[in-house]
């Protein structure tokens, strides 16, 4: 059960679960609850291998021994299916062969320059039609992962018995969830606009990251780079040349990820993003960066379908991944030609009521006409308000890679009747508490890091306890 005291940073003793010694067969889909689909094997009946019509639902097939639920699947496999695309392949009607769809997007990588931007974007409006037919992900926001561990925490305050469960908070100083801002720069006119891009920026009080395309379609200056640092703006390694064929193949990748690498140690770079959102990730090993950040949550608008199913950071080997979970502007202008802040607000209101990352992408290319940049500052005027009224923790790319690897290496101990945090950046870090109301499930922080929490000791004590933090704590509704 790694990867659940992995999400939440709880004590081991809150996963009383015990998983099948050898799940049989393929891997399929089947459900884990209501609405919530998974893909992996299972020891119960075989799973389906598409996901139309009806699946069986294996939260039927779990049972209560002794307080400890046994599972009929490795929820961690699934999670991790899910976070690296892997039920993509052969499922979603918007998907051809892998040879074909490779093929054809090297032939799109080749033309795409020479095309006008008119032939471009009706192209792109064809793949993109229907996509909201697309049942898996789900659309705008995908929290299939994230809903499995909450599935998960629910059965572990059953099975133990207890009022409350403690965990390390997701976001330092108690903040309610993040947000990062990132520029993807294209083109030369889009580099000569960063410069009044990040003025834009700066009257919110926000501090942005710009991702550089290092060779073929800019030259990129020092004073250029000097500029973005010296205003506390974050530079990023984006792809290679933007030729889309990156990812073409093993040895061609191989070959590209060491001159990106270099770059973004030129660069002074801690992280990386594809071009066209393009990704494999049983290659991002070769990637010398902390982060990456070219995984959708759902990838409905795309070229690349599929998505990881998830609103938190996660890690893929040593790189941290922080998914995009909002629409880009150029699929918001151009594709769905909606100028509009409505699936915006739509999404980031999702992604805070998750206590989710809010990811957004827009590109100084296309926001250098007047009615797209009106559309933007918007954005900026609507994130700044959640900073202040919502509690939004509105950072850098860095900083959010940062905090996740000191949560990570954070440990919730009980000390002298109370739990307590150990770990470096336990200063900003904080317990909160997971409890059911009905089928819901509450998240309670606490105000003070110092006030006692519920204790390691007996079961009247936690009760106890649990109870008396409650009232101490801020509610947090999932």
């Amino acid at each position: 059960m790694k990867s659940f005291l992995d999400y939440f940073r709880c004590p081991d003793e809150f996963a009383p679960f015990l998983l099948p010694r050898s799940p049989a067969g393929e891997a399929g889909y089947f459900r884990f609850g209501e609405g919530i689909l998974c893909y992996g094997r299972c020891a119960a009946d075989p799973p389906s291998h598409g996901f139309d019509g009806d699946l069986q639902d294996l939260k039927e097939h779990v049972r209560l021994e002794n307080s400890v639920w046994e599972l009929p699947f490795d929820p961690g496999e699934v999670v991790e299916n899910l976070r690296n695309e892997r039920y993509v392949n052969g499922h979603h009607k918007s998907v051809t062969t892998p040879g074909i769809r490779k093929s054809a997007r090297k032939a799109y990588g080749l033309v795409r320059p020479f095309l006008p931007v008119p032939v471009r974007r009706h192209l792109q409006r064809v793949h993109v039609r229907g996509f909201k037919d697309i049942r898996f992900p789900d659309w705008p926001v995908d929290r299939t992962v994230d809903r499995i561990f909450e599935e998960l925490l629910t059965l572990s305050l059953r099975a133990l018995g207890v009022p409350a469960i403690p965990f390390i908070w997701f976001w330092p100083e108690g903040h309610s969830s993040a947000a990062i801002v990132t520029h993807d720069v294209e083109t030369a006119a889009g580099r000569d606009f960063c410069s009044e891009l990040m003025s834009m920026d700066d009257r919110r009080g926000i501090k942005s990251a710009f991702q550089i395309v290092p060779e073929e379609r800019y030259e990129v200056t020092p004073a250029f780079l000097r500029e973005l640092k010296e205003r506390g703006f974050e530079v990023n390694v984006h792809d290679l040349n933007h030729d889309g064929n990156l990812f073409s193949s093993r040895e061609q990748f191989l070959l590209r990820a060491a001159r990106i690498n270099e770059y973004g140690r030129l660069y002074g770079a801690s992280g990386f993003r594809s071009g066209v959102l393009y990704r494999n990730q049983a290659w991002f090993d070769a990637l010398d960066f902390s982060y990456d950040m070219s995984i959708p949550c759902a990838a409905h608008l795309e070229a690349q379908r599929g998505g990881c199913c998830t609103v938190m950071p996660f890690f893929i080997g040593k790189l941290l991944e922080l998914p995009l979970t909002t629409a880009q502007d150029y699929s918001l202008f151009h594709l769905l030609g909606d100028y509009s802040l409505d699936l915006w607000m739509r999404q980031i209101r999702m992604l805070v009521d998750a206590h989710g990352l809010i990811s957004c992408i827009s590109h100084p290319d296309y926001l250098r006409k007047k009615r797209a940049r009106r559309s933007y500052e918007s954005l900026l005027d609507f994130l700044a308000h959640l900073r202040i009224h919502a509690g939004v923790w509105l950072t850098l790319p860095s900083e959010v890679d940062r905090w996740w690897r000191e949560r990570a290496a954070m440990r919730l101990v009980p000390r002298g009747g109370s739990w307590q945090i150990e770990g470096q950046g336990k200063e900003r870090a904080r317990i909160a508490w997971a409890s059911r109301d009905g089928d819901r499930l509450i998240y309670s922080l606490e105000k003070d890091p110092g006030v006692p929490g519920q204790p390691g000791g007996g079961n009247g004590t936690h009760t106890s306890a649990a109870k008396s933090a409650s009232r101490r704590s801020v509610e947090l509704p999932l």
